[in-house]
């Protein structure tokens, strides 16, 4: 998750209370769960600011649906991974919906776990894509413009090539962690921002 080394925030979002708790207490062991008894509050949660790395969110609420609170969300917090957590079977309506991940009710325990564990690897790996994406961008600049005589000598340059090169290291034992349907989840969302260099050191 870059260099904040925070235990991972979530929300989770239903309007079936005994849902709600039940995912609480399953991921709450290890991480922060902030919870949301419905759209009202879920958009509270989410006006206060607070910062969340993955949401869990039902679609079929009264007064205020999972659609509008994950377009609000997208809006406010675009870079929280999101899980649809419903009842709710997909139709094409979903095709521009941003989200992750759509997952049918019934789900277990362990599933929920798992889509939690796959989408924080997929944050992570985008933040590690930008970071490895500004150094190689500083990296490939000073490469531009000055001569390599100068950039030898160069401690801070120096430090520069190590840092990129402990980042690629970060991405590879990310990705390493990856199943199929992950890579395909990573590689269809990143933009041109958040390409790895492939320059070599």
């Amino acid at each position: 998750m870059g260099d904040r080394q925070a235990v991972p925030r979530l929300l989770v979002v239903d309007d079936e209370p005994d849902l709600v708790d039940l995912y609480a207490v399953t991921l709450g062991a290890d991480y922060e769960v902030e919870t949301a008894y419905g759209g009202p509050e879920a958009l509270e949660l989410i006006g206060a600011g607070g910062h969340f790395d993955v949401a869990l969110i039902d679609r079929r609420m009264p007064e205020v649906s999972g659609d509008k609170v994950l377009t609000h969300l997208h809006q406010v917090a675009p870079d929280c991974r999101v899980a649809m957590v419903t009842a709710v079977e997909p139709d094409f309506d979903i095709i521009e919906m941003p989200f992750d991940e759509y997952l049918v009710k019934p789900i277990s325990r362990a599933n929920i776990r798992e889509t939690v564990e796959r989408l924080l690897r997929l944050q992570s790996y985008r933040e590690q894509c930008r970071d490895e994406y500004a150094v190689a961008a500083k990296l490939a600049a000073l490469r531009a413009h000055k001569e390599p005589e100068e950039l030898r000598g160069n401690e801070e340059y120096a430090d520069l090539v190590a840092k990129h090169e402990e980042l690629r290291e970060g991405i590879d034992a990310t990705t390493a962690t990856f199943g199929p349907s992950e890579f395909a989840a990573a590689f269809a969302e990143i933009g041109s921002e958040d390409v790895p260099a492939t320059q070599s050191d």
